[in-house]
């Protein structure tokens, strides 16, 4: 049975509890006011990590949206999200925990990166544990990955946040 064929008989839910919360814990939760968000290059945000990228709906800074429309727009995205993702991963052995760790690294850093990924890379050809591991750390197992912005001068900056979502989401990813 694949990846969506999970989703359809229910086996694999999508936007589930888990995700939501753990969105929330990294995203925000209510963020009704779109803000710049400073580690995305002043990229307007609002709700749940919701861009211009990503919304039927212009995001302006200072906006304000209601609980209604980001509830609205958090499910279509997260959905959206997520079947794109279910259409990289070819292991069949994915549960709920690993598709919920990796569609919150996919809505941080966007599906086609996440697809694109070393961590999907190993999960597809059945190592989930070195593959929920490569959500946070490189190769060598000591160099963190994902969790670096670059700054305005054109450097990449280490931000501690951005490493401490990317372990949680490996912890989640291996439960």
């Amino acid at each position: 049975m694949n990846l969506r064929a999970k989703i359809a008989t229910g086996a694999i839910v999508m936007a589930s509890a888990s995700l939501v919360g753990l969105l929330g814990k990294w995203e925000g939760n209510g963020q009704n006011v779109v803000y710049a968000d400073k580690l995305a290059r002043e990229l307007p945000t609002v709700c749940k990590g919701i861009t211009r990228h990503t919304s039927p709906y212009p995001v302006v800074i200072g906006d304000y949206w209601s609980d209604a429309r980001c509830d609205e727009v958090e499910q279509l995205v997260i959905e959206k999200g997520q079947l794109a993702l279910a259409d990289c991963l070819t292991n069949q052995q994915i549960g709920q925990n690993t598709f919920d760790a990796l569609s919150s690294h996919g809505h941080n850093v966007g599906v086609p990166s996440t697809c694109a990924s070393r961590a999907v890379g190993l999960i597809n050809a059945g190592r989930i544990a070195e593959g929920c591991r490569a959500l946070a750390w490189a190769a060598d197992g000591k160099t963190p990955v994902w969790a670096y912005v670059t700054n305005a001068q054109g450097r990449k900056v280490f931000v501690p946040g951005l490493h401490a979502r990317r372990l949680d989401e490996a912890r989640l990813c291996s439960q």
